[in-house]
Formats: structure tokens, sequence, C-alpha cells
């Protein structure tokens, strides 16, 4: 394994292990993913703060996973740590024989380990072979991508994933390079990127080269399909009470998130009933408004938490939601009914001295 290569901070940790802890922290045994290891930090934080909660850790990368090994040791009886993708969470649990878990942490995005080790080939500062794979046993590598893809495909993944507005005229640097020698540098792609953007733009944004390789990485690890087939299934091994938090880096892996936990929160039954049909409630709770971000003291102390998005929501008791939205509705109703004419309390209320009032009628007037 050797030396850990670079730093891990984790990312809104304290926040992180507030949200999770009135799902992990009960009488009973409780169960915790971590469906993006990495090197263990949020890891570490739950099983300390936690000490009947066992840990599920899923991570693709060998090398973090031995880090993370080494790093929770002391944890041994209470974790189980395995080699696979987040979309291969059912198949884990079904394996280790968890039908369903009270807590799930997805931190996206490309980690500590990766970024500052040179030769896995993330870095756009740093001369390395062109790489990328998170999981460097399969998959084909960004070196492939650059120089396989069609000029469209490329533009395509530039765009969409880097969100690149010369997605075009980068794809066409890229073409033109590798007709006369094979790409296999990243300071050289980092180069041919910088060439191709316009003075004016490569002033502000920080590197010009981050978009592309931030979408060159998306497009290795086939992250944003990894992840549309995960959340709904981690979202379904939850149990009663259980939350899931997501950290994202990115507007797509963000976008994704928010639309997973909406068709969870909202009814889907017709909005004209007076009361909720079974089965037709929501079936969580955000435990935020919109997505949280970093504070001033987060990014100061860790700069890589500057895009994070949190996202977070909570399992509802279908049937005591059911009541409670019932009774909500109820009450509208009757306030409703109180503000049309002839049917308020005030038409209802008998005239003074008529001998028909009671006492609960006048309490509080002396107040």
């Amino acid at each position: 394994m050797g030396e850990l290569r670079g730093t891990h901070v984790p990312v809104l940790l304290e926040r992180c292990l507030e949200l999770l802890a009135p799902a992990l922290d009960r009488a009973e045994r409780t169960v915790h993913v971590d469906a993006t290891l990495g090197l263990g930090g949020h890891a570490e934080a739950v099983l300390e703060a936690h000490p009947r909660t066992v840990l599920v850790g899923l991570d693709r990368d060998t090398e973090a996973l031995a880090h993370a090994r080494a790093r929770l040791a002391r944890f041994a009886d209470r974790i189980h740590l395995e080699h696979a993708v987040y979309d291969e969470l059912p198949d884990v649990l079904d394996r280790l024989g968890y039908p369903a878990v009270d807590g799930i942490l997805f931190d996206l995005g490309v980690s500590s380990l990766q970024l500052d080790a040179p030769d896995r080939g993330f870095a756009y500062a740093q001369d390395a072979p062109l790489d990328m794979r998170m999981d460097q046993t399969r998959g084909v590598t960004a070196e492939e991508v650059v120089n396989t893809y069609s000029h469209p495909e490329l533009a395509r993944v530039l765009r969409v994933y880097g969100e690149e507005k010369f997605a075009t005229r980068i794809a066409s640097a890229i073409v033109r390079e590798r007709e006369r020698a094979r790409i296999t540098s990243s300071a050289r792609l980092a180069e041919l990127v910088r060439e191709s953007i316009p003075a004016p733009a490569r002033r502000t944004g920080g590197h010009p080269a981050k978009r592309t390789f931030q979408a060159l990485r998306i497009e290795v690890n086939k992250e944003l399909a990894a992840l549309e087939a995960a959340l709904p299934a981690a979202l379904d091994r939850l149990t009663v009470g259980g939350r899931m938090v997501v950290l994202s880096y990115h507007s797509l892996e963000d976008r994704l998130t928010k639309a997973a936990l909406a068709d969870r929160v909202r009814s889907t039954g017709p909005v004209d009933l007076p009361v909720e049909l079974p089965g037709t409630g929501p079936t969580f709770r955000l435990l935020s408004r919109g997505a949280e971000l970093p504070n001033e003291v987060e990014v100061a102390a860790n700069p890589r938490a500057a895009s994070v998005r949190l996202r977070a929501a909570e399992r509802l008791d279908p049937t005591a939601e059911q009541h409670r939205r019932t009774d909500r509705e109820r009450y509208r109703r009757r306030v409703r009914a109180m503000h049309q004419p002839g049917t308020g309390s005030a038409a209802r209320r008998p005239a003074p001295g008529d001998g028909t009032g009671t006492d609960e009628e006048g309490e509080g007037h002396d107040d």
C-alpha cells in the first residue's frame, strides 16, 4: 500500500454527522452505508460517534480501499469494506444480509487521493499518463477517449459534462493533434485546451483545462449513469427514520440528486381530494430548504469544499404521515369555512344574555 499520498479533509463533516445522528443513534444496532468511502474520513467519524453502528463502505478505487482499511482497522468487527461502485449497492447489501439500512452518505466527485496522486492523470497541473480511472482494474482510460472518440462525441462530452462553452474548439484541437501523434500526456492535453480558449476567457474562472479534465473524468468513470441508478436504489433501502446525505460538486450531480428526492417528497394523489389516498403520500421529507452551501470557515479550512452542495432526506412512516396530512387538510378546510358568510364562528355564537352560552366560550377574555 505504501504511504498515503496527499491529504484528506472530510467535507462538511460536522454537518453530515448532525444530519445522520437521529438515524444512527438508536438503542439497537444500526447500519450505515458510506457509498463513496474514499480514505475513510467520514466513515471514521461515524464509527467513533455511534458505537452500535455497523459500516458498509463501498469504493471502486482499490488504493483508497487499502488506505481506508488501515485507517479503520480498530473497528474491524463493525465494518464491511467492498470493492464496488455505488450503483452496485443493492447487490452488496443482499450479499451481506442487510435488507435495510439506517444511514447512507454519498460524497461524490474525485477524491483527495486521486487528485494528489500524479500518476493517476486526474490533475491538469501535473504531467502524467492520461488514465483518470477511479478503478484502475477495469474500464477505458482518458487516453482512449481522447484518441478514439469522434469530433462530435468529444464535443458532446466536454459540453455536457464539463459545461465547456468552447467544447467544439477544444475537440477540433484534440482531433488535429492526434492526427500528428497520439495524445498520452495530461500536460499536453492541458496545453491544447489552453491554446484553444480565447485569451480573454483564460483570465477568469481558474485553470482553462479544469472543465475539460472534469468532463473526461466523468465520461471515463460513467459517474452520472451510476449515480442515476444508485440514488433511487439507496432510498429504497432506508428504514423508516433512515436518512441519506448527498454531497455533490457538479451541477449535474446536484440535479440528479434533487430529482431523485423530488419524486419521494410529494404526493402522487389527486390534488383536490380532502384526504390522502393510501399509498399516494410522500415517503420522504427534505432536511434542508434547497441545497446547503459551505460557509466561509469551511472553505477556508478546506478549499475543495468550495463547490459542494449538500442535500439530505429522511424516510417517513407512510401511515403516520397520511394521518398527519389528513388532519392538516381537515384543519385547513375548517379555517376556510370560518371565512365563508354564515358559516364562521361569529354566525354560530349566541347573542349576549340569551342564556345559551357556555363557560368554555367565555374563557380567556379576562386574561
